[in-house]
């Protein structure tokens, strides 16, 4: 069943505040689950909330993200406003469908094993722990984004690929630009991608001559060994979308978490008496939350049919995984906050063969992130109410510009 045009809903739904889910989320999945929305370029989009069905097209390989090639996909950004995540006709070089993909999947995810990750740990805990103390040294009230949550994911994903943690402010320029939707200007978007990539060529041609120990290196590598290995063009758009992904919705997540532990005490203190929740309320923040961004669109390529409604080819959907997410058919107690939630099968990280590479690697930031803060700053707080917290705007992931706390 699809609303019609009287009732068209508009991308990005308003919602009470940064830590409540839209309304009409509930009503969508009960009334009209495969609905029409109107994206901020104007173009419309189909748009599934429940969790069958997201979890259905976003597992289906046949289905991926818009590209140049695919005529008539919907933009999510205004005519000259986006940036190349944001428009459907990304300039990065990547392979993302059939078997260039999964060979792109194979040689990347090599990276990111469970074993590297633990290896990776304790220089977390020393950088969160060192960044906790900088803040608490600065006084408070404090913004534990500012302070933790965006220099903590730079660190590791600089050190990861092997550039300078030094240029963090050049990188969350560029993040920003390649994110945007309706910040900057199309000229603004285009000169910040075109100093990114030259940025990163740079740095993997340094890498090419001295190779080290990171994941640039390592790629190159087995490029070269297998001789089936990324082009010069694919590798520029890997590095440059693991340094943003990297940085960006983790850095956005660690904020997200820490002020949906703190709105209601009572799950701090829980974390408090039993740290030993901390993994599963890492997962439950992750599916809590509601503040994600659009969504992950597909290009349909052929006729599909959900909930008995057939979708032609050239349909880009939308899918809302912190919808889904929120589906009572899935998640006994969706609305609430269950910190000891297991198994928790949310699609935050999204599902089938374009699921997030890199979701050990989050899962691990986040997990270090909050044992440091229960250790160090067990009466940490909100500084504001959460009405007065702010969402980030004009970007297409979700997030909040400040978390102010004091201890």
């Amino acid at each position: 069943m699809r609303e019609n045009d009287l009732d068209l809903l508009r991308l990005p739904l308003p919602s009470d505040n940064p830590l409540e889910p839209p309304a009409e989320w509930e009503r969508l999945r009960r009334q009209c689950p495969v609905s029409t929305v109107e994206l901020p370029s104007g173009d419309k989009a189909t748009y599934l909330t429940r969790y069958d069905h997201v979890k259905a097209l976003l597992s289906d390989a046949r289905f991926a993200r818009p590209t140049a090639e695919d005529e008539g996909a919907a933009r999510i950004a205004p005519e000259g406003a986006g940036g190349p995540a944001a428009d459907g006709s990304s300039t990065l070089t990547l392979p993302d469908r059939g078997e260039p993909h999964l060979r792109w999947r194979r040689q990347v995810g090599k990276y990111f094993t469970a074993k590297r990750m633990t290896a990776l740990r304790p220089g977390m805990v020393r950088t969160a722990e060192g960044l906790v103390y900088d803040m608490v040294r600065q006084g408070q009230p404090a913004d534990l984004k500012a302070c933790l949550g965006f220099p903590l994911p730079v660190y590791v994903i600089c050190d990861i690929l092997g550039v300078p943690a030094a240029d963090r402010d050049r990188f969350s320029h560029w993040s920003d630009a390649f994110l945007n939707v309706s910040r900057y200007t199309g000229e603004q978007t285009r000169a910040a991608y075109e100093e990114f990539a030259e940025y990163m060529s740079a740095h993997i041609a340094a890498t090419r001559a001295e190779p080290g120990e990171d994941l640039i290196s390592m790629v190159i590598g087995e490029s070269e060994g297998e001789g089936q290995g990324l082009t010069d063009d694919e590798l520029l758009g890997t590095a440059m979308g693991l340094l943003v992904a990297g940085h960006e919705t983790t850095a956005n997540m660690i904020g997200k978490m820490v002020a949906m532990l703190l709105a209601d005490r009572t799950r701090w203190e829980r974390l408090l008496a039993d740290q030993g929740l901390v993994r599963t309320a890492v997962d439950e923040a992750l599916r809590f939350d509601a503040n994600l961004g659009f969504g992950i669109r597909r290009y349909l390529t052929e006729d599909v049919e959900v909930d008995g409604e057939v979708l032609p080819r050239g349909t880009t959907v939308v899918c809302s995984m912190p919808a889904a997410n929120r589906d009572e058919r899935v998640f006994t107690d969706a609305d609430d906050m269950v910190l000891s939630r297991s198994p928790n099968p949310h699609l935050t990280f999204g599902a089938g063969p374009h699921s997030c590479l890199g979701q050990s690697l989050a899962r691990t930031e986040l997990q270090v992130t909050l044992d440091v803060l229960l250790r160090k700053l067990p009466t940490l707080r909100l500084a504001v109410s959460i009405d007065e917290l702010q969402r980030v705007e004009g970007l297409l992931v979700g997030g909040l510009s400040t978390v102010p706390v004091r201890w």
